[in-house]
């Protein structure tokens, strides 16, 4: 994945995982469409995203909370791995969705503070095998002008979830089973395992170390 894309990448799931206080407190219509959960999702976020008046590591943690309602990541985790998916065990299985998971929130939680006042266009939808929808949108602003990202989404039980991001034509799943393909292949499920957890492990000394400096700096 080029390195625009990942910059992408991480903006961009930030766009819909982080809703204002107004989609808290009313609930998503049990029969709204992809679209309609997109577009409802992207106006409230954006204003969201602009607001520096909270701790970065406080966004972050109802980020990450909010990422488990927003994305399928059981199903991701089965299409990142294809084929390899039976070559975990059971409670190998659950432990890459919810490593996964955290190595997905460690990602994009990172760049939270490098939004820099893009808006989101959302284009439409199309149908995809399976009763997939995918919703096309683009970025409007910042070095990203222009950047088209599809949301490929699921229905699970009356609630549409996202089950893929394709950006400028880079799928997210597909990037993550290249990748892992070639770890499972040298050192199999566990070391792909112990890879994701030596990753979480830093990436969590790493937030700790800047949630101190944040709070030094605002004490001063």
């Amino acid at each position: 994945m080029s390195r625009r894309a990942g910059t992408l990448r991480g903006v961009l799931l930030l766009l819909l995982l982080l809703p204002a206080p107004a989609i808290a407190s009313t609930p998503e219509g049990a029969g709204d469409g992809p679209q309609q959960v997109i577009d409802r999702t992207v106006v409230e976020v954006l204003a969201v995203l602009a607001d520096r008046s909270r701790p970065s590591a406080e966004r972050r943690a109802e980020l990450e909370a909010l990422a488990r309602q927003r994305f399928d990541f059981r199903t991701m985790s089965r299409l990142v791995l294809a084929r390899n998916w039976k070559r975990f065990s059971k409670p190998q299985q659950q432990e890459f969705v919810e490593v996964f998971t955290s190595y997905l929130a460690n990602d994009y939680g990172s760049r939270l503070d490098r939004y820099e006042q893009e808006q989101v266009a959302v284009l439409g939808e199309r149908q995809e095998p399976r009763g997939d929808v995918t919703v096309k949108t683009s970025i409007v602003g910042g070095e990203n002008d222009g950047a088209l990202v599809n949301y490929r989404m699921r229905d699970r039980k009356g609630s549409w979830r996202i089950i893929d991001v394709v950006i400028e034509g880079i799928s997210l799943v597909a990037n993550f089973r290249d990748q892992f393909r070639d770890v499972i292949a040298r050192s199999g499920p566990e070391g792909l395992l112990g890879k994701l957890r030596e990753k979480n492990a830093a990436n969590s000394a790493s937030e700790q170390g800047a949630g101190k400096l944040e709070a030094s700096r605002s004490e001063d």
